[in-house]
């Protein structure tokens, strides 16, 4: 779904105007399917999936400037 506000591979709801709940099951859902889409998905596909990521990882980021950060990461 493309906007006039959207890049050309921009796919989905705009960012900013996604709950906080739909905004991380979003990343999510591109986290649990980035190497399948790296490995197997045409460019294309990974272009458009990298974009979305990006754009969902910089919304994330700006509602939550003061993230969790440090010994957290890799320790499950």
């Amino acid at each position: 779904m493309l906007d006039e506000r959207s890049g050309p591979h921009s796919v989905g709801v705009e960012p900013a105007t996604l709950s906080d709940d739909d905004l991380l099951r979003q990343l999510g859902s591109l986290h649990r399917t980035r190497l399948r889409a790296l490995r197997h998905a045409s460019r294309r596909a990974l272009v458009t999936h990298l974009a979305r990521t990006g754009e969902l990882e910089v919304e994330y980021l700006r509602r939550h400037p003061a993230r969790e950060y440090g010994d957290h990461v890799g320790s499950a």
